[in-house]
């Protein structure tokens, strides 16, 4: 209860602050929650206020101590693969990526990493757009496919980012066309760093550029389970494209998405440091919308 109440005075002195940003003590160990809300034609849905929302851990109902719907400053990890099956389609993803970091805002900051049999971070990140989007077209086609090595490299990158500013929102946006072929780090490795990290990753994958359909193998040599179980234990999503025309709708969808979420924070009532897993529950009250985050958290202590 004390912490909670540290935190709920904390927020209070921090609303009528300039700033509008919430600033907390670093002994207060809040967990905070990216909410996406939409309704059934998949719009982002606004203005819902906070007595809309409940949360839960385990289960058990938890006091939110922080609800904003603020735009919140960004750190975003822009992947691109440039592995040789990406030449022909290659321009196009680089204009749509290039529209994508033209959507930050002051504050807001961004990284560029291309990958193929090797991750290459072509720009670290800064709040420079203009040296964003040279990075981003400077990229070059060749090579293998190492997907799960350039996810990796992001989530270890902005877990430290994350650590320094809790409350700044995280994000890796990866584009791929196929399956990983060079990784040294496996599947199973990813999903366990993104779960431990909590931070959003939202894949878009383009399926090959062939003059005929699919063949069950080739359609199954996309990273659609892969990229789906990210999606849905970090709260980003899973996107699906036939062509590069699709490309820029969906980034500029993801950066709606990000513009558009509600932040959620509490002080767990469960204050064991065990290091285990804890299950998380967003909940609308009254309105009928489809509600997305991530799943859980590692509670302190124990990992």
């Amino acid at each position: 209860m004390a912490a909670a109440a540290a935190v709920a005075a904390l927020c209070a002195a921090a609303a009528h602050a300039s700033s509008r940003t919430p600033v907390f003590r670093s002994d207060v160990e809040l967990v905070n929650v990216a909410v996406t809300i939409t309704d059934r034609l998949s719009r982002y849905v606004t203005g819902l206020a906070e007595n809309e929302f409940q949360i839960l851990e385990d289960g058990i109902p938890q006091d939110l101590t922080l609800f904003t719907h603020e735009r919140l400053p960004l750190s975003l990890a822009v992947l691109l693969d440039t592995s040789q099956s990406m030449t022909v389609r290659l321009p196009d993803a680089q204009e749509a990526a290039t529209r994508f970091v033209r959507t930050l805002a002051a504050g807001d900051e961004a990284q560029v990493i291309q990958f193929n049999e090797r991750a290459r971070i072509v720009q670290d990140f800064t709040s420079d757009q203009s040296a964003l989007e040279t990075a981003i077209r400077s990229t070059r086609a060749n090579g293998s496919t190492g997907l799960y090595n350039a996810i990796y490299i992001a989530l270890k990158d902005l877990n430290t980012r994350k650590r320094m500013d809790e409350l700044r929102r995280m994000a890796i946006v990866v584009l791929s066309d196929g399956q990983d072929t060079t990784s040294l780090i496996s599947d199973d490795q990813v999903l366990a760093l993104a779960r431990k990290s909590g931070i959003a990753v939202y894949g878009i994958s383009l399926r090959p550029a062939l003059p005929r359909p699919l063949t069950l193998a080739e359609d199954n040599g996309l990273p659609r389970y892969f990229f789906v179980t990210l999606g849905r234990e970090t709260g980003g999503q899973a996107h699906f494209l036939n062509g590069v025309a699709q490309l820029g709708g969906i980034y500029d969808q993801v950066a709606e998405e990000l513009r558009s979420q509600y932040n959620l924070g509490y002080v767990s009532s469960n204050g064991t440091r065990d290091g285990r897993w804890r299950q998380i529950q967003v909940r609308l009250r009254s309105q009928p919308y489809l509600v997305r985050h991530r799943m859980g958290y590692y509670a302190p202590g124990g990992r």
